[in-house]
C-alpha cells in the first residue's frame, strides 16, 4: 500500500505557506495547495484533508507529493502538458498561407475555403481555422488610391492641424457636395422584417430624378449646414457659400476644407472670395478626399437614410434629407480626428514604396 510522504516544515516555510493559504496575494489554486501542505504537516492523512477541504483525494495526494519532492516551486506551477499533436503540420499551414497570399486559382481572382481545401488536400474547416489564426479574408477587398500631389505633405499638415489645433476665434468647416443622389422607388412593395427573415426589397427600381446635397460640417461641434440643389456647378457653389456666410456668426473667421473640384476654383468664385475676406480655403491633396471630414457625414446619411430609402419624387428625397440633417443637428456630435500627419505620411510612404516595387517587377 502506498504511504503518503511525511511533510515537515521549517518556521520560514510554514510562514510563507500560511500567507499563501490566506489567499489575499495569490491565486485560489495556490491557496488551496498551500492549505493541503499545511494540513499534511499537521499529520492529517490524505483522506482527512480531502474531506476537510471538500476536494478530491487524488488532488491532495498529487500536491502533497509534489511539495515533498520539489518544495514550494512544486506547487506554484502546473506541470507541463504537451497536449495532442497537431493533425496538420506547420509545413501544410505555411503552404496554405503562401498560396492564399501569393497565388490565385486558375479560374478565379481569389480563393474560397473549398477551393483552397481541394488545392492543398485538407478539410474546409481546417482551412477556415488557418485563415482565422492568420487574419486572412480572401473574400474581402478594399479600394485605395495613393495621392501623387507634389504638395501632398504640405496640404496634409495644414488640414490635420485645422482638425487637431484649430485657430482661435474661427470656425473650421469641412465642405463638399454629394452629387447625383437618386430618388429611387421600388417596382413592388418589399416585405417587412420579421422573426427568422430579413426585410426584402426588389432588385429593380424606378428612377425619379436626382439632387445634389451641399454640406458644411462644423468640426468643433459636428453640426451641419446643408442644402439640396438640382446641379453642382459653380453657380450652386456660390449660392452655398452665401448660405454659409448667412448661417455663421459674422465676427468669426471661416476656414473651409474643400476638395479640388473645378467649380471650387472658377474665376467667379475667386472674385466672390476676394470680396469676403473672412473665408479661407484649404484644398485637400488630389485623390485624398478621405481627408475631408464631411465624408463621414455623407457615409452616415447614405447608410442610415438613403441606401434603403424609397422616394417617389425628388421633393420626397429632399424632404427626407432635410429631416435627417435636422435630427443630426438636434444632438450633434463631432467626429474626432485621431491620426497625426506624421503617421499618415509614414503610411503613404510605405504604400508608395510597395507600388514602386510592384511596378518594377
Amino acid at each position: 500500500m502506498r504511504v503518503a510522504p511525511k511533510i515537515e516544515l521549517s518556521p520560514e516555510e510554514e510562514k510563507v505557506l500560511r500567507k499563501l493559504a490566506g489567499g489575499r496575494s495569490c491565486s485560489v489554486r495556490l491557496a488551496h495547495r498551500s492549505a493541503i501542505v499545511l494540513l499534511a504537516a499537521d499529520g492529517l492523512e490524505n483522506g482527512e484533508i480531502a474531506e476537510k477541504l471538500a476536494i478530491d483525494r487524488g488532488t491532495v495526494s498529487r500536491w502533497r507529493r509534489r511539495y515533498f519532492l520539489v518544495g514550494l516551486k512544486g506547487i506554484e506551477k502546473d506541470a507541463y502538458r504537451p497536449g495532442r499533436r497537431p493533425s496538420i503540420s506547420s509545413a501544410k499551414v505555411s503552404e496554405v498561407v503562401e498560396k492564399t497570399t501569393q497565388r490565385t486559382p486558375i479560374d478565379a481572382t481569389h480563393w474560397s475555403i473549398r477551393t483552397m481545401a481541394d488545392e492543398v488536400g485538407i478539410s474546409a474547416s481546417s482551412v477556415g481555422r488557418i485563415w482565422k489564426r492568420n487574419g486572412l479574408k480572401p473574400h474581402l477587398y478594399r479600394t485605395f488610391k495613393v495621392s501623387n500631389d507634389p504638395k501632398f505633405s504640405e496640404k496634409l499638415e495644414d488640414i490635420v492641424s485645422l482638425y487637431t489645433n484649430p485657430p482661435e476665434h474661427a470656425l473650421v468647416l469641412s465642405v463638399d457636395e454629394k452629387s447625383q443622389i437618386q430618388a429611387l422607388d421600388r417596382t413592388q412593395p418589399g416585405l417587412p422584417l420579421k422573426k427568422g427573415r430579413c426585410g426584402t426589397m426588389t432588385h429593380d427600381y424606378k428612377r425619379n430624378g436626382t439632387t445634389t446635397l451641399f454640406a458644411a460640417l462644423n468640426t468643433l461641434d459636428g453640426s451641419v449646414i446643408g442644402k439640396c440643389m438640382p446641379r453642382h456647378r459653380h453657380q450652386e457653389w456660390l449660392k452655398f457659400l452665401k448660405l454659409i456666410d448667412k448661417k455663421t456668426p459674422k465676427g468669426k473667421e471661416l476656414h473651409l476644407i474643400v476638395d479640388n473640384y473645378a467649380t471650387h476654383k472658377t474665376p467667379a468664385v475667386k472674385r466672390w472670395l476676394a470680396r469676403h475676406r473672412r473665408f479661407h480655403m484649404h484644398f485637400t491633396p488630389t485623390s485624398a478626399s478621405w481627408l475631408n471630414m464631411v465624408e463621414r457625414f455623407f457615409r452616415d446619411i447614405t447608410q442610415k437614410r438613403l441606401r434603403r430609402g424609397i422616394f417617389r419624387s425628388v421633393s420626397d428625397l429632399i424632404l427626407e434629407i432635410g429631416k435627417f440633417i435636422d435630427a443630426h443637428n438636434a444632438i450633434p456630435a463631432p467626429y474626432i480626428w485621431t491620426k497625426s500627419a506624421s503617421d499618415i505620411l509614414e503610411k503613404v510612404k510605405r504604400a508608395r514604396q510597395k507600388l514602386d516595387k510592384m511596378a518594377s517587377v
